[in-house]
């Protein structure tokens, strides 16, 4: 069966016109091929009317149709404003609708700015947002409290860190996406037509069967809703709009890199998303909820794409999951004394750990098992203060664990981390590296490629030990890593980093672009990958706890500059007085944007509750009725498919989550290729290549001249502040830099190299005057002459290549030889007229001419060479790898490559 593909959204780009009566939402596809439109009605004060014909309209059909709109509601003649339908915005996507106390608000995307690309889905951040108030001014019943909660929503600011996809789903993990949405098509080949139809009920064929066209199955799932944050305001339209009107955004972190691996470009991408259950400032939410649902939960995802094949079927991926997220009990902080560290106090008890349960079950279902659980809160203090959630986790732990079968127990692994960070004779991140490396051994990575071959057949020690589920297809993760401090920011994001390095190395190995995997600090691409950590650190500790990061991993390493500590000292304060005076405000703006609080007449304000407890401890109310058994603590049937995640395993309520749709191949909402490079429309390079992300070679590959261009080098500063080639000796890094310049070679006498080299600009001299004793003329007059050149020409050579050409060279030879040299100067320093007056002498040595292999090519046609059966052949096996179907390898080769390996490894 063939692969499924990805639906793209049919409403880019939006104009909102409008009437006294009515707004009208004009959305089309990016090539403006296919128009909705949305009626929203203005006449009523406090209900939302919006009517979705879900039919396509062509572009002159909506010109038609906005035309006669225009005619029909303008006023008479004679009187104020002949125009009846004006334009008011223009738009992205629709974030949701929202109601206070009185009529409701759109709020639209206005600006957009991308940030990232996989695999040609195209990753956008919100940059501007327009919020207009639907009911018109004869109609509205103003209240006195409606601007105070206006203010508030806005408080919350849509164009900080909020990310949406028109294709790609940002709420679900790339294995998900690549994976559980390949599911049904297999199922349409198997099933009945009955089963079909009850497993997708959202389906629409476009004509299709009237066409008699086959066509493609596109194909698309609901979101994952815990890392939504505008679901409650698109609930409202939810049930009466085309699904393309639903933008989903998230809220955390996204960001991009590039690593240049000797040219090949490969992508590190970096997404985290933030809960929207349980979400909140730092002091104000600790601990979980009622529903399991922890205070500052993030998902972290990194993503390695080779940049150089841009398809999301044929392409190599690879992704690794870990999560943060505060410790799943019921326990919080008095922030009433104004302290630097509130006590901690244990709210509820919880003997039965229900509350710890149903967080475990939640990440079981999403990620299977094992649940690896590092607490890096402290162990031993004088005085109780972390300790308390330690305790009372580790009784937690073991509870939950008598159920579980042994092979998939939680595993909980404590360490001390601010206690070995004090320790001279410790090094933290060398034990974090170890952990790291079991971790990552338990829970494996997702590729979707299959081992290669030289894997299979000369593996590395490590790569025997990798857990993860391992199918024809490649590598699936299963478990994850949950880690947690106390709040979840400085010691969480370089346990994290570690472990995200470490997974990197095994990444980078499967996609086959480096021998082992094994990652070194000081490399190029351990920089890029620590910024991006930061980058992501920074983003979220600003979110939730005010500030920026205060312990960094150059911290840890204990090589961060001076500067670093006034810097955190700042970071420090701009942290306690972000929680001890603004996060009040901040608290009650996530609770009016998320929903948690609806303003509702005759209830008491969102500004005059005491506290916020009871929004999100809704279910205390039904605890009795809705007990679960304290010893079979998990969803019913998440244990029998383990260690597969139950939500990527094929059932009938994982097939109802998804959409599919029967398209023609050509159409524009399957079709990545067009939507990305746009071939219907004139377009630059600028606009193509739009994302300024970090180069690997650029930003952190040192300018030194021959320098290895490879990102794995280790590279330590020396005293002059350049970087320099970590294991090399200063006579095997000037061999290596000789090496790598093309088409340079040395002068020929070593004083040259030593006068020139007490310099700055020695490299400059150097090459100016090679190239003026290069670019002497030579004239074969007598003996002495031509011996004195012949010694040139060798000495050269030798410094050049390592090879010693010999005594006795032919007279013939010597002069081809030297005409050829002559021929590669004379194109730097000789012009056309000067070529062509001496172009007679060089006949007889190069004679170029250029035949095209085309046999006709020009700006209308393209006649294509003619190949033999065994190069199609070649070809299209090369083809098919790159879509993972690998051919059957022949005895031949088979003997061949073992002999290749043996005289080469052996």
């Amino acid at each position: 069966m063939p692969a499924a593909a990805p639906i793209i959204s049919s409403v880019q780009k939006l104009v909102l016109y409008e009437t006294r009566a009515r707004y009208f939402l004009v959305g089309s596809n990016h090539a403006e091929t296919k128009y909705r439109v949305l009626k929203i009605d203005r006449t009523e004060p406090k209900d939302l009317v919006v009517i979705d014909d879900r039919h396509v309209y062509t572009q002159q059909e909506v010109r038609e149709l906005l035309g006669r709109l225009d005619l029909g509601n303008r006023t008479k003649i004679g009187q104020k404003g002949t125009s009846g339908l004006s334009r008011a915005v223009s738009a992205f996507g629709i974030v949701g609708f929202v109601r206070f106390l009185e009529g409701y608000y759109v709020v639209l995307i206005t600006k957009r700015r991308k940030m990232a690309d996989i695999g040609g889905h195209a990753i956008y951040k919100v940059e501007d947002t327009n919020m207009i108030y639907i009911p018109n001014d004869s109609v509205r019943v103003t209240h006195p409290d409606e601007a105070r909660y206006l203010r508030i929503f806005q408080n919350v600011d849509l164009s900080s860190n909020f990310y949406f996809s028109y294709s790609y789903d940002l709420s679900h993990s790339l294995q998900y996406n690549l994976t559980v949405l390949r599911m049904p098509l297999e199922i349409l080949g198997t099933e009945t037509a009955r089963t079909r139809q009850e497993s997708f009920d959202i389906f629409e064929d476009e004509g299709l069967a009237a066409q008699g066209g086959n066509g493609v199955f596109g194909i698309c799932s609901e979101p994952y809703r815990k890392y939504v944050w505008n679901g409650k305001l698109l609930d409202v339209v939810k049930n009466a709009v085309h699904r393309d009107w639903l933008l989903y955004i998230i809220h955390g972190f996204c960001g991009q890199s590039k690593l240049l691996i000797y040219g090949r470009p490969v992508y590190v991408t970096l997404i985290a998303r933030r809960s929207s259950k349980f979400a909140g400032t730092r002091f104000l939410k600790r601990g979980a909820n009622c529903e399991g649902d922890v205070a500052n939960e993030v998902e972290t995802e990194q993503i390695l794409c080779d940049a150089s094949v841009m398809s999301f079927s044929a392409g190599s991926y690879s992704s690794y999951v870990q999560v943060r997220g505060s410790v799943p009990l019921y326990w919080s902080q008095d922030i009433s004394t104004m302290m630097p560290k509130p006590p901690i106090t244990l709210d509820q008890a919880d003997p039965f750990a229900r509350v710890a349960a149903l967080h475990f079950d939640q990440m079981l279902q999403r990620f299977g098992s094992p649940i690896i659980i590092l607490n890096l809160v402290k162990e031993r203090e004088k005085r109780k203060h972390e300790r308390i959630l330690s305790e009372e986790l580790v009784t937690a732990v073991i509870y939950l664990n008598q159920f579980l079968p042994p092979e998939h127990a939680i595993v909980y692994i404590p360490w001390d981390m601010a206690k070995y960070t004090k320790s001279k004779l410790c090094n933290v991140l060398d034990r974090l590296n170890v952990i790291a490396e079991n971790v990552v051994k338990k829970t494996g990575f997702f590729v979707n490629r299959p081992d290669s071959y030289s894997s299979v057949l000369r593996p590395d020690e490590k790569w025997n030990e990798l857990g993860g589920c391992v199918v024809p297809t490649g590598r699936l993760q299963t478990g994850v890593l949950r880690t947690n401090c106390v709040d979840c920011l400085d010691r969480t994001n370089t346990a994290q980093f570690m472990v995200g390095k470490c997974a990197l190395a095994y990444q980078l190995y499967s996609l086959g672009l480096i021998d082992k995997p094994n990652l070194q600090f000081d490399t190029d691409a351990v920089r890029l990958f620590e910024e991006l950590y930061e980058d992501h650190g920074d983003t979220l500790s600003l979110q939730y706890g005010g500030s920026q990061l205060v312990h960094r991993v150059k911290t840890y390493r204990k090589i961060a500059p001076w500067t670093q500590h006034s810097k955190d000292i700042m970071q420090t304060l701009s942290r306690y007085y972000s929680n001890a005076f603004s996060d009040a405000d901040r608290q009650d703006s996530i609770n009016l944007f998320l929903g948690v609080f609806q303003p509702e007449e005759g209830k008491p304000h969102l500004w005059e509750l005491p506290t916020d407890f009871y929004l999100h401890q809704k279910d205390t109310i039904n605890l009795v009725q809705a007990r679960r058994s304290y010893t079979y603590w998990w969803t019913p049937g998440v244990l029998k498919h383990l260690p597969m995640p139950y939500d990527e395993v094929t059932c009938a309520e994982n097939r109802r989550k998804l959409i599919v749709k029967k398209f023609h191949k050509f159409d524009e909402e399957i079709d990545i290729h067009n939507e990305f490079f746009r071939p219907y429309e004139l377009s630059s390079f600028d606009d193509i290549f739009c994302l300024a992300m970090t180069n690997s070679i650029r930003d952190f590959m040192p300018k030194n001249v021959g320098i290895d261009p490879s990102p794995f080098t280790v590279r330590k500063p020396d005293e002059t502040g350049k970087s320099v080639l970590g294991n090399k000796s200063s006579r095997e890094e000037t061999v290596l830099q000789r090496k790598t310049a093309a088409s340079a070679p040395p002068p020929p006498s070593e004083e040259a190299v030593s006068s020139s080299s007490e310099d700055d600009s020695g490299t400059d001299k150097e090459d100016e005057g090679a190239v003026s004793q290069r670019s002497t003329p030579v004239k074969m007059t007598d003996a002495g002459d031509n011996a004195k050149i012949t010694e040139n020409v060798v000495q050269s050579i030798k410094d050049v290549y390592g090879i010693n050409l010999s005594e006795s060279l032919l007279e013939d030879d010597l002069s081809i030889y030297t005409r050829f040299v002559q021929l590669g100067h004379s194109q730097y320093k000789q012009d056309k007229a000067h070529q062509l007056l001496h172009s007679k002498h060089l006949d007889g040595v190069i004679n170029v001419t250029h035949i095209s292999a085309f046999s006709q090519d020009n700006i209308y046609e393209v006649q294509p060479p003619k190949v033999d059966r065994k190069s199609v052949e070649i070809f299209h096996a090369h083809i098919q790898a790159g879509k993972g179907i690998m051919q059957p390898l022949g005895k031949e080769d088979i003997l061949m490559y073992r002999e290749y390996i043996r005289n080469r490894y052996m």
